[in-house]
């Protein structure tokens, strides 16, 4: 390494290499003794100049941006949590599973195969034709009296069918707790389950809105007579519309 006195202007050469990287060594000019630093790897500085001007650390790429939401998913958004609300106003918190009554788990003696059902109907004439048309398709059914009740037992059992009117326990039919719990349920789960909806709103039948309030069938209130053959025909449409998705699960094992 060549080394200038900017003193005396003797020039000097010492092993650069036997200075580390980054290390000060200082020395003494052999002419007029005057004091030299030596940086390793940067060459000498004198002792009154300044020292080297460190490079700055690299700058840390900014975080990009949230996109910002679109009307439709702050619409979708606030959905969400007015439905969140409407679960924490009905007590649907999360159920102990160690503390429950035997009413909570109703079909432990029901046979394996055997069809169990879930009414969510408040008004007495419709459940005495609904209890009446379910025995007669041979179904085992189970009375919700409130809809905090009808998820507990959903909690404790997969039903084959429910049975719910949009007005069940609220003034609001769009605020329907027990349909928006069914709504949630995970999809391996909601399959195994057929779900009525009884409405004044909407026509027997109506599929667009069957889709639109995730069930699988809607039956008009002015239609509660023939629930039973109402119900039969739909659950024997949904099975044709699902057989081959079935047994193709069942075969890889995922039924």
């Amino acid at each position: 390494m060549d080394i200038t006195c900017e003193k005396c202007s003797a020039q000097f050469k010492i092993q650069g290499h036997k200075i580390p990287e980054g290390k000060t060594a200082s020395l003494k000019c052999p002419k007029c003794k005057t004091k030299i630093s030596v940086i390793g790897g940067k060459g000498q500085v004198m002792e009154n100049s300044p020292p080297p001007a460190e490079e700055p650390p690299p700058e840390e790429a900014a975080p990009a941006p949230k996109p910002e939401q679109t009307e439709e998913q702050k619409r979708v958004l606030e959905i969400q949590k007015a439905k969140d609300a409407v679960l924490e106003e009905a007590g649907f918190e999360e159920v102990d599973s160690d503390d429950y009554d035997a009413e909570d788990k109703p079909f432990d003696f029901v046979e394996e195969d055997g069809k169990t059902a879930l009414i969510c109907e408040a008004d007495p004439d419709n459940l005495a034709i609904i209890q009446q048309a379910l025995k007669g398709l041979d179904y085992h059914a189970v009375i919700a009296p409130d809809a905090r009740d009808a998820l507990k037992k959903m909690r404790f059992h997969v039903f084959e069918l429910a049975i719910v009117n949009e007005d069940f326990f609220t003034n609001d039919p769009d605020r329907n707790g027990v349909l928006i719990y069914l709504e949630r349920l995970q999809m391996t789960v909601r399959r195994k389950m057929f779900v009525a909806l009884i409405s004044s709103r909407f026509r027997t039948n109506d599929n667009m809105m069957a889709f639109n309030k995730s069930v699988n069938i809607i039956i008009n209130s002015s239609n509660i007579s023939e629930i039973g053959k109402i119900v039969k025909r739909g659950m024997t449409d949904n099975e044709m519309f699902y057989r081959v998705y079935k047994e193709t699960m069942t075969k890889f094992g995922k039924l």
